[in-house]
């Protein structure tokens, strides 16, 4: 696929997007906070006062030596965590008019990916000629993609045993029957397989399966190649609906700010600032972590792209404002796709190395997994051996792989490893309440690694523009 046609042109436009976004992000936060004080004061109040409850009973149930009225009050638990999901419920529509617009915006981003990833794939494959370049290319990715995981989970490891966020808590064990709610995912290699390869490619681009959709473009691309000259009327129609996409993109991102300040609205409203307070320092060590992260990724694309690195970091600011407000790094891919190619990046490589990158590379989730896990650890007061650790960051880096398109992945990922490690999986209970603030950081540091990685990649092939 060349170069977007349309670029040129709307760059007064798209300064002004992103002006958009910063001001609907604080208007949505303003709102949010409005909101919070006033129209849900009383649900936020009861449901407050339903979470110290279920607190105290579950101490009571802990300290309780008598099984009839410990019986009780695991029953009295039980109803009251019934209500509690009522009045969330109930919260959850007054702000669903919010909700929506964020909600609309995701859909209408997610109906494209996967048409946008299959086309500039197979027609980036196929540029690349033979399945020797494809190989040679998926190797230098693989090879990035993998150690970028890796250097993710173990800064998470490393801070969170620097900071100790969790023995603030200080929480007895829970009752061996309370659990998260959430699914975990297991650790068979044939579920992993099943994952990656398609039954049905049809199937796949239904459920946004990228991984799956990649793995059948890249067959295709390869096929359209060998087959020589019939397959250049393959490749004409595929640019061409490539560009057809981008233009949807175009048509689509206008939304933008409007879906920021949506999606504002509706986390303060409900969890209001003082989610902030109260979470304030393990959410700045989060972030602090975050920081380093991107500091160790922009140092590592430094040491390839040289003073181009600047540059990069220009051109990715919106796709990661993006993604930082939406709290999700598939809503930013389409423009992350576009910047990359501004920035020189060829559309032979940006094609194939970004959509690899939103199933193998997603470097702020990674990072999140290690963190958190142990974080709850700490929590309970669970002294986890520098071992047991490494194992589980061992068993992360390959649990995480490919679940990008699954609801909340870092947290199902996350319950998986607690049930394995024999961790309480209902400490994740302690990450929900905040969880919306941390995927912002965690989705906007997806991008900035994918883009670092395509633009190494696009180095060591030497098809990076020297004049973007």
């Amino acid at each position: 696929m060349s170069e977007p046609t349309h670029s040129s042109p709307s760059k007064p436009h798209k300064s002004r997007l992103t002006l958009y976004i910063v001001i609907c992000l604080f208007l949505g936060i303003i709102l949010g906070f409005t909101l919070n004080q006033t129209y849900l004061e009383a649900d936020n109040q009861k449901l407050e006062n339903v979470s110290q409850a279920l607190l105290a009973l579950q101490s009571k149930a802990q300290a309780s030596t008598d099984s009839l009225e410990r019986e009780d009050l695991l029953s009295q638990h039980k109803a009251l965590t019934k209500d509690r999901g009522t009045f969330l419920t109930a919260r959850d529509r007054k702000v669903e008019p919010f909700a929506l617009l964020a909600d609309i915006f995701l859909r209408l981003i997610k109906m494209i990916v996967a048409p946008l990833v299959f086309t500039t794939l197979v027609v980036g494959v196929a540029k690349l000629g033979d399945i020797s370049a494809v190989g040679r290319i998926g190797g230098k990715t693989l090879l990035w993609f993998i150690s970028a995981s890796l250097m993710s989970l173990l800064l998470g490891m490393i801070m969170v045993n620097f900071f100790k966020p969790g023995e603030a808590m200080n929480l007895p064990l829970p009752d061996a029957s309370e659990s998260s709610g959430l699914v975990s995912v297991g650790l068979s290699l044939k579920e992993f397989l099943y994952h990656v390869f398609p039954a049905s490619v049809i199937d796949a681009m239904a459920k946004n399966e990228i991984l799956q959709i990649v793995v059948f473009s890249l067959f295709f691309g390869v096929a359209t190649a060998a087959i020589g000259d019939q397959g250049k009327v393959i490749i004409q129609f595929m640019d061409a609906a490539a560009h057809v996409i981008l233009k949807v993109t175009g048509y689509v991102m206008n939304l933008a700010p409007l879906a920021v300040f949506g999606a504002m609205t509706a986390v303060i409203a409900k969890q209001g600032l003082g989610i902030l307070t109260t979470y304030s320092i393990f959410i700045g060590e989060f972030y602090f972590t975050l920081f380093l992260l991107w500091l160790i990724l922009f140092f590592a694309g430094y040491t390839v792209l040289g003073r181009r690195t600047r540059e990069l970091i220009k051109k990715v600011r919106q796709p990661t404002l993006l993604a930082f407000s939406t709290s999700s790094s598939e809503a930013a891919f389409p423009m992350t796709m576009e910047k990359l190619q501004e920035f020189g990046c060829k559309d032979k490589i940006v094609s194939f190395v970004l959509p690899l990158g939103y199933s193998f590379n997603l470097d702020g989730s990674m990072m999140y997994m290690t963190f958190a896990s142990l974080f709850i650890a700490q929590s309970y007061g669970m002294n986890i051996p520098l071992p047991t650790q490494i194992s589980m960051l061992l068993v992360l880096m390959l649990t995480s792989k490919g679940i990008a398109g699954v609801p909340r992945a870092s947290l199902v990922v996350i319950a998986g490893t607690l049930a394995t490690f024999k961790i309480p999986e209902a400490g994740l209970a302690l990450l929900l309440g905040i969880d919306p603030l941390l995927d912002m950081g965690r989705s906007a540091t997806n991008v900035i690694g994918n883009s670092v990685a395509t633009a190494v990649v696009s180095k060591w092939e030497n098809e990076l523009d020297t004049a973007s």
